[in-house]
């Protein structure tokens, strides 16, 4: 991987830096951007200047030098993790690379109700074998694949080339936007440089990596985090113990008892949401209508893609869609996958870096904050990374064996 061995070499770190109106010399010169993240694109760089990022604006009076070995390590968190001195296996036998008739698509299907609307809408049996849903995705089309499990609730895409004019387009808008949406009074941080966010109150509403990344790192810096989780779909157990450190958890429905929920909002600093954009207005919380309720917030938001209504995803479902997975092909004929969930962890720390500069921003001038960003913004930003083996991936994305054709993760 042929990236600087001065961080602040990166066209990243400095745009990451400027968005977020940090000053460059709180980031240290010390480490090396030799992350151990092996990958055709610049993974290692996208890891770094991403924990570079919110150490930087945690503690903005002292520089940030994350060590390259510990950010692979926090990049790989779930691979860590042992539950009886055992390491659980994270991935559904459903979800996966598969080939279809003319191609490939991804599922995920590490949810039950999203391994149930597979099954249902490919006619599987209630625990279907390998060789089931290899012959049943075989019959069809990628597109049409995709198609009928998506409207059935299920998650999958195409596996699909990179579009680059797409890229080129999303990295035109900020990696982590920061907008404000109303005005407050300013409301003062404390001066504490061990816990630069103690007494912050976050509610958090994500699930997977990606937002339960962002709101463990607030935890860390002293946020006092809630995590609500809706009372018929609990979080898969290794995900929430794996990112669920320094913070609280409870079960809420918010529809059913709304009255409940705005007080919380109340007397939250922060709330973090997850959820599509569609389903967020459903629930009356876009962020324009939080944002008049409660103008005192600082709202961000994590969605899978940019658009607003947008379907579910990912971060091994956005790989597949946007290019990555062919461009980690190890032979050019089967998909591949980036050395961990880089999505899923970047987006999590610009996000908290994005919370934490509103957060600053509302106790200097006041107002209610909007940050946002996604896994497809944080794809198209690594796809335009530099990267040294590209173009002997570029002539061969398409191939595929029929000695090849069936399930890989």
């Amino acid at each position: 991987m042929m990236v600087s061995s001065d961080p602040r070499d990166s066209g990243l770190l400095a745009r990451l830096m400027d968005e977020l109106g940090l000053e460059p010399s709180s980031v240290s010169t010390r480490s090396p951007l030799d992350v151990p993240l092996r990958s055709r694109l610049s993974v290692g760089e996208l890891a770094w200047c991403s924990v570079a990022v919110v150490g930087a604006a945690l503690a903005s009076d002292s520089p940030s030098s994350p060590d390259p070995v510990l950010v692979a390590g926090a990049y790989r968190s779930e691979r860590h993790l042992r539950i009886d001195g055992r390491a659980p296996d994270v991935w559904s036998p459903l979800s996966g690379f598969w080939a279809t008739s003319d191609g490939w698509v991804r599922t995920h299907a590490n949810y039950p109700h999203h391994a149930t609307a597979l099954r249902t809408s490919l006619s599987l049996s209630a625990s279907p074998s390998r060789d089931e849903m290899t012959a049943a995705l075989g019959a069809m089309t990628a597109a049409r694949a995709a198609s009928v499990i998506t409207a059935a609730g299920g998650v999958c895409v195409g596996v699909h080339p990179e579009d680059s004019a797409t890229d080129a387009s999303l990295r035109r808008h900020p990696l982590i936007s920061l907008t404000e949406l109303a005005g407050s009074p300013p409301r003062a941080l404390p001066d504490d440089a061990a816990a630069p966010l103690k007494d912050v109150r976050v509610l958090d509403l994500t699930r997977v990596l990606a937002g339960p990344v962002a709101t463990r790192t607030l935890a860390l810096a002293g946020a006092d985090v809630l995590r609500i989780d809706p009372p018929d779909r609990p979080e898969i157990t290794t995900q929430h113990l794996d990112t669920g450190h320094g913070k609280r958890s409870a079960l809420l429905d918010i529809a059913a008892d709304r009255d409940r929920f705005e007080s919380l909002l109340a007397g939250a600093d922060v709330l973090v949401l997850g959820y599509r954009p569609s389903g967020l207005r459903r629930l009356g919380l876009a962020p324009a209508q939080l944002a008049a309720r409660h103008p005192h917030l600082i709202i961000a938001q994590l969605s899978a893609w940019p658009e607003e209504d947008s379907p579910r995803g990912f971060d091994s479902i956005v790989q597949a869609d946007c290019g990555i997975s062919w461009i980690e092909s190890a032979d050019g004929v089967t998909p591949g996958a980036l050395p961990a969930q880089a999505l899923d962890h970047s987006a999590g720390y610009l996000l908290a870096a994005g919370i934490t500069a509103a957060l600053r921003r509302r106790a200097e001038q006041g107002g209610g904050w909007y940050v946002r960003t996604s896994l497809r913004r944080v794809a198209a930003e690594l796809l335009g990374c530099r990267a040294p083996c590209r173009s002997r991936c570029r002539s061969r994305r398409h191939a595929r064996s029929p000695s090849t054709s069936r399930g890989v993760r």
